[in-house]
């Protein structure tokens, strides 16, 4: 899976949050906020193909958690991704 292009993060009020470039602006109807393990997820895929192997190394190579609960927090975090339509 890839994030789908035309979609930035951007700092508004202290918060990180997902937005849809447009033409005449973004579309604030939907805002998906991202804590800080999601911003660097977000970054360290950005742009390249990954598969949910690939978040489960990010988040056991940055954070003392074991493969069980990176796996599980892994793919919670792919499904949101494919619930938000963020990824193809």
């Amino acid at each position: 899976m890839k994030f789908k292009e035309g979609y930035k993060v951007r700092e508004i009020a202290g918060e990180h949050v997902i937005i849809k470039q447009g033409r005449f602006g973004a579309d604030m109807t939907r805002v998906i906020a991202l804590n800080a393990t999601s911003l660097l997820l977000w970054e360290q895929l950005q742009g390249k193909e990954f598969e949910t192997t690939d978040v489960i190394a990010i988040l056991t190579e940055n954070f003392e958690v074991d493969t069980t609960t990176a796996t599980a927090d892994a793919k919670a975090w792919v499904e949101k991704l494919h619930e938000c339509d963020l990824v193809e």
